[in-house]
């Protein structure tokens, strides 16, 4: 079963496809800018689809940093 989605398993997802400890980027930071590609967006939003929140490609690729994600997969729960 896959945990329910909080900030820190947010955190922790994006740091997994970063390949980086979670701590080491800033909420606030351009995840692009730190190696985000399309491949691992799709992954993440796929992720968190599939744990019930329903914030598409698009949504995500919109404004990609952690703290826009949360606010955004809050909205979408």
């Amino acid at each position: 079963m896959t945990a329910p989605l909080s900030l820190e398993r947010l955190r922790s997802d994006v740091a997994e496809v970063l390949a980086e400890e979670p701590g080491s980027f800033a909420d606030d930071d351009n995840l692009i800018d730190l190696g985000l590609d399309s491949i691992r967006l799709m992954s993440l939003a796929t992720r968190w689809r599939e744990a019930g929140y329903e914030a598409g490609y698009l949504d995500l690729a919109q404004e990609p940093t952690v703290a826009a994600w949360w606010n955004l997969l809050e909205g979408k729960r």
